[in-house]
C-alpha cells in the first residue's frame, strides 16, 4: 500500500530503448531532416549576407537591387532559417515552412527568372529533396504500427 509520505522515484527515460531494426525508416527520416536543417540555415545565411552586403551578386548595395529581388532575398533569408529551426526539431511546423520554402525557390527560379536567374538545376536540386522527403515519409509511416 502507498502512503502519502512514501518517496515515489521516477525511473529515467530512454531515447533508444524500444528502438531496433523496425524503425530504421524514421532514424533515416529525422537524419534527412538535420541535413535539410542545415542547409536552410545556410541558405538563410546566405541570403542575410547578400543583405548585408557579404557576398552579393553586385557590388552596389542591397538598396539599389531590383524590388523583386529585395523581396525574394528577405523573404528566404527569413523563411530558410526558420524552416532550418522547425526541422532540426524535427517538429511538423519545420517541415511545412521548409516545404514552402522549397516549393517558393522553384516557383520563383521557373516562374520569374528575372529574380535570381533561371537556374533549372537549382529547381530540379529542390526536387530531388522533395521527392526524398515525401519518399521518406511514405517509408517511415510503413513501419508505424496501425
Amino acid at each position: 500500500m502507498i502512503h502519502a509520505d512514501d518517496p515515489q522515484t521516477l525511473e529515467p527515460v530512454h531515447a533508444d530503448e524500444g528502438e531496433g531494426e523496425d524503425k530504421q525508416w524514421a532514424s533515416w527520416l529525422v537524419l534527412f531532416l538535420r541535413a535539410m536543417a542545415v542547409a536552410s540555415i545556410g541558405k538563410g545565411l546566405y541570403h542575410w549576407g547578400v543583405i548585408c552586403g557579404i557576398g552579393a551578386p553586385f557590388p552596389s548595395g542591397f538598396d539599389s537591387y531590383s524590388p523583386p529581388y529585395q523581396v525574394a532575398t528577405v523573404f528566404f533569408a527569413v523563411i530558410d532559417p526558420v524552416a532550418g529551426v522547425g526541422l532540426w526539431l524535427a517538429a511538423p511546423w519545420g517541415a511545412v515552412v521548409w516545404l514552402t520554402s522549397v516549393i517558393s525557390m522553384a516557383a520563383v527560379e521557373v516562374l520569374f527568372p528575372q529574380i535570381f536567374g533561371g537556374n533549372i538545376l537549382a529547381v530540379l536540386f529542390e526536387m530531388i529533396l522533395l521527392g526524398t522527403y515525401v519518399w521518406l515519409v511514405v517509408m517511415a509511416a510503413r513501419e508505424q504500427p496501425e
